[in-house]
């Protein structure tokens, strides 16, 4: 079963994004990762929740393809180098 993962940002400086993004796009594909969506124009709908800056939205094949993006060895300096320009939430759940 399919598995998604949302990351919301709230970036301050994205001059990290030149070095982070090429080394994350290899690191998703050699996971089974695609990215669905991103977008910096999100609204919240509902709640009192504001909308991040960022809004990335990732299908992989399923769960333990997921964590094993998140947590291969060579994602975790790009996870750093992120968060030298922003702060980010994610959240892992599976499809129906």
């Amino acid at each position: 079963m399919a598995a998604y993962i949302i990351f919301e940002m709230d970036e301050w400086d994205s001059s990290f994004r030149e070095a982070y993004g090429p080394p994350t796009k290899a690191l998703l594909e050699k996971h089974g990762g695609r990215v669905l969506a991103a977008s910096r124009e999100s609204k919240n709908i509902e709640g009192d929740r504001a909308a991040q800056t960022v809004t990335i939205l990732i299908e992989f094949p399923d769960e333990a393809a997921a964590s094993a993006w998140y947590n291969d060895p060579d994602y975790q300096p790009l996870i750093e180098l992120r968060n030298t320009g922003s702060k980010t939430e994610g959240l892992l759940f599976a499809g129906v």
